[in-house]
């Protein structure tokens, strides 16, 4: 299968919305973030600090009541929900309720960061997911992605694509197939998923595929070996969370939050090591590496610069030189 390359050139063609001067919060969107357990409290802290940096306006995180209140002290942006969980700490199926009506009030729901794959959480999911009714941004991961596979399409309704963004992992536990052929075929599997969800897929991995339900497929190489660490992920989710929230297309938020995540794990590659660094170092880069790249010029750009440089300066001595 042929996939066009995720680049500079790319994001170039396909900007973020342009943020006005004078914009309020509410303008930015607001973000639900629901997920984590008592057994990685800490998750969503991850994942809800990368929405807000990638400039979400608002942002709620939803996890079980244990956890809640040192998250909210953690992140104070953020508006706490508390869950009941079950006996194992995780979400417990009743929460289901509880967030229905929170998610009616915000512009995108990320579901599935810090929770396990065990029988509660995935009832816990697919009450959730069941006739939802969502006219914003569902960015579906980790448990919540596992959850999906005995899951009826049909049963919710969704006016965007959902973005999922599992690793090959958790990409055979929703496919069924076997982790080796997932490996095998990562972008041909990653389409008929697209296609299968109507959903973008951003299937993660040393090359990271990106698939749309047309058929459309990207390819991204640019990360590095250190973002394969625990919670790298949740930050990417969050990342992405906030591009939607922001404006952007499932396809464009996806995109730009591979290609910002890569570039964010570059940078700390080359300043602290090309391991041993933290998912949260990667949190303070994000705001400054999405401005970068909105206003890096393309090549072409360059050149044009250059040229009205010379000549400035050439206009400048002369002017000297009289």
């Amino acid at each position: 299968m042929s996939c066009h390359q995720l680049d500079q050139a790319w994001l170039k063609r396909h900007p973020l919305p342009a943020i006005a001067q004078g914009a309020d919060k509410n303008s930015r969107g607001r973000v639900l973030v629901v997920g984590g357990a008592e057994f990685v409290p800490g998750a969503l802290r991850l994942t809800g600090e990368a929405a807000l940096r990638a400039g979400a306006g608002k942002l709620q995180m939803a996890t079980v009541r244990s956890s809640a209140l040192s998250l909210g002290v953690l992140v104070p942006e953020a508006a706490m929900i508390a869950l009941p969980a079950d006996e194992d700490g995780e979400i417990a199926p009743a929460a289901a309720e509880i967030l229905k009506d929170r998610i009616t009030a915000c512009d995108t729901l990320v579901l599935g960061p810090g929770m396990s794959t065990g029988q509660s959480a995935r009832a816990f999911v697919a009450k959730l997911l069941d006739s939802l009714d969502f006219p914003g941004s569902l960015i579906l991961d980790a448990a919540a992605l596992v959850s999906l596979r005995d899951f009826d399409r049909s049963r919710w309704r969704v006016s965007k694509d959902p973005i999922f963004t599992p690793h090959h992992g958790e990409m055979a536990a929703l496919s069924g197939l076997p982790f080796e052929e997932v490996e095998a075929n990562p972008a041909a599997i990653a389409a008929e998923m697209a296609a299968r969800w109507s959903a973008v897929i951003l299937l993660k991995g040393e090359i990271s595929y990106l698939a749309k339900p047309d058929g459309q497929c990207l390819l991204y190489e640019g990360g590095c070996v250190g973002l394969g660490t625990g919670g790298s992920g949740d930050v990417l989710a969050g990342l992405i969370g906030g591009l939607a929230s922001r404006g952007a297309t499932a396809f464009q938020a996806a995109a730009w939050g591979a290609w910002i995540h890569g570039k964010a794990g570059n940078v700390l590659a080359k300043t602290i090591g090309e391991v041993g660094f933290l998912a949260r170092e990667l949190l303070p880069l994000i705001p400054a590496l999405i401005e970068q790249t909105m206003l890096t010029p393309r090549p072409c750009e360059d050149t044009h610069i250059a040229e009205i440089r010379t000549t400035l300066e050439k206009d400048f001595k002369d002017d000297g030189d009289k």
